[in-house]
């Protein structure tokens, strides 16, 4: 290259792609906080827990006084496997950092979201498209099939 000149790449994910059965009013947040991650991990995390509350709200039905208090009343139903209970309420530990200035007791610096922590709270958004969206349609399309196959055979539709 010439001096004075440099080559500039469109940004990617360089993540595996969602599922389309993931809606879009969910997976535009995951893109994005995808997109920003290797600028600012911080950025990154405060767009999955964006994410994460608005599944909150608009897949189960929850609303409470503030994000922590809403993932205390969705582990409390008990609606997730335990290994999505805990990766969500990691998020609502390290979503802190992202939304508020937190300082550590040992040097009273600001903690900052590290990489690998900002990845984990795409990873926990991941696992809760698969639980909320992914099998379910999945399972769906599986019935269909079946119900179909029952029907060419006179057979009622599964229960």
């Amino acid at each position: 290259m010439q001096k004075g000149t440099r080559l500039v790449l469109p940004k990617a994910i360089s993540r595996s792609p969602l599922s389309t059965d993931v809606p879009e009013e969910y997976a535009s947040d995951y893109r994005e906080a995808c997109l920003v991650l290797s600028d600012s991990p911080k950025a990154s995390a405060a767009l999955s827990r964006r994410c994460l509350q608005n599944i909150i709200h608009n897949f189960f039905g929850i609303k409470g006084r503030n994000l922590s208090d809403e993932i205390d009343q969705l582990i409390a139903s008990n609606k997730l496997p335990s290994y999505v209970s805990e990766a969500v309420d990691g998020i609502r530990n390290l979503g802190n950092f992202a939304a508020h200035p937190l300082k550590s007791t040992a040097t009273g610096q600001i903690l900052d979201v590290e990489p690998g922590e900002a990845e984990w709270l795409l990873d926990t958004l991941e696992a809760l498209f698969d639980f909320c969206f992914v099998q379910p349609a999945i399972h769906q399309r599986k019935r269909d099939t079946l119900n179909a196959k029952l029907a060419e055979a006179g057979k009622p539709p599964m229960k």
